[in-house]
């Protein structure tokens, strides 16, 4: 798939049909990830891939929109390192660079995902720490629920050329 039909294409995909998703794939999906830029080439991200069921539920229940979770194949919680993140708070930036390469890659590979944000609401931090056993240094930024779409792909035209400036606002 040409990388602009993945781009134009790519939706945020919440129902899943049956179909596993195979180990090739999520190790693709996370090289993919990890050829993200970071500020000093720090790469501050953890990944849990998260297949087993009854985690899946239990992460569906942890926050108030991830209810999908407990019924996609896969489930990427991607967290930030502190003791890696010696830019100064850049590992947001980081991590998000990585979910976007990631969600761009399952696009090409025709695997459906949705972005879930945890931080910064601490209370969805604690509790996807506390079902993972996330350390405390560790932040899980977002879930990514991952699986063969059950509902299609469209593209969208979201282009706004009022929000764009040049030169100056």
């Amino acid at each position: 798939m040409d990388v602009f039909e993945a781009l134009f294409t790519r939706r945020s995909i919440r129902k899943y049909s049956d179909e596993d998703v195979s180990d090739a794939d999520v190790e693709l999906l996370l090289k993919a990830a990890m050829l993200a830029p970071s500020a000093m080439n720090e790469r501050p991200w953890h990944f849990v891939v998260v297949r087993e069921a009854a985690v899946r539920a239990a992460l569906s229940e942890a926050t108030p929109y991830v209810k999908m979770a407990a019924h996609a194949p896969v489930v990427f919680v991607v967290c930030g390192d502190l003791d890696d993140d010696k830019a100064g708070g850049r590992w947001v930036q980081d991590c998000s660079a990585a979910i976007e390469n990631l969600l761009i890659a399952a696009r090409g590979r025709n695997i459906g995902t949705v972005w879930c944000a945890l931080h910064p609401d601490a209370e969805r931090v604690a509790n996807v720490r506390r079902i993972l056993g996330i350390p405390e240094r560790v932040v899980p930024l977002a879930l990514v629920c991952a699986g063969h779409p059950a509902q299609p792909f469209a593209e969208a035209d979201r282009f706004m050329p009022e929000r764009i400036h040049r030169e100056r606002w």
